[in-house]
């Protein structure tokens, strides 16, 4: 009986603990390291890259600036031609997700 209980506390331990998540075309409870595609504009696609992330803890604090504005500023770019983002998550402990943008 008292290993029925020990199982059953882990199992939904597990449960409340694993709350982080990020934005993803897919998902998998243990692992998660996916892109997908957001949008475009009928600027040419530049040379030009950047990144902007949020980040999650338990689910519980959360922090970063993953806007399109922000990924444009850290690549220098004006103009925006492509706009996609990535999620990575492990154990629902930390989650990441990422805006990616192209453009001039």
């Amino acid at each position: 009986m008292r290993f029925v209980r020990v199982i059953s506390s882990a199992f939904l331990l597990s449960f409340v603990v694993s709350c982080a998540s990020a934005h993803s075309p897919v998902s998998g409870f243990w692992y998660t390291n996916a892109k997908g595609g957001t949008g475009a504009t009928s600027e040419a696609i530049g040379s030009k890259k950047g990144k902007a992330c949020a980040s999650s803890i338990l689910g519980i604090i959360g922090t970063g600036d993953a806007s399109i504005a922000a990924a444009a500023k850290q690549g220098g770019i004006s103009k925006v031609s492509t706009a996609d983002y990535s999620a990575f998550s492990v154990l629902g402990f930390y989650a990441e997700s990422c805006t990616l943008v192209t453009g001039n």
